[in-house]
């Protein structure tokens, strides 16, 4: 009968040997990144000009005041946009196991595209889906 200190310290032995290969590729990881900036840092010119720091739009000069106020709806009009979009990223794995989820899986997909429907009927009955 072999001994079980034997192989459980075999198995510990090699339980911790593995954790120390991750720890050490994690630092590995860290000190590369650190390196590479580093490095980065040392052969860039810097050479600081007025042009340089002028803010950059789209080639034209800026002009007037660049903390005039935006509109909310604007950012209203693109915070609707990310949540449709994500919530429509959910629809696509969804499809993929459609047949193997059953009705549950089918019912719980209609109540979160309802959800998304009243939220959508709701913001453009408050006019968010407006532009201008």
């Amino acid at each position: 009968m072999p001994d079980r200190r034997v192989s459980d310290f075999r198995m510990t032995s090699t339980y911790l040997t593995d954790w120390i290969y991750v720890w050490l590729f994690i630092a590995a990881g860290g000190a590369l990144v650190v390196l590479i900036l580093l490095f980065s840092k040392l052969i860039n010119p810097s050479h600081l000009t007025a042009e340089k720091l002028a803010p950059y739009e789209c080639g034209i000069p800026p002009v007037g005041n660049p903390w005039a106020p935006f509109a909310v709806r604007y950012y209203v009009f693109g915070l609707l946009f990310l949540v449709f979009d994500v919530e429509a990223v959910f629809l696509f794995p969804w499809a993929l196991v459609f047949r193997t989820l059953g009705t549950a899986g089918f019912v719980e997909m209609l109540l979160f595209i309802a959800v998304l429907g009243f939220g959508l009927l709701y913001a453009w009955r408050k006019g968010a889906l407006e532009w201008a």
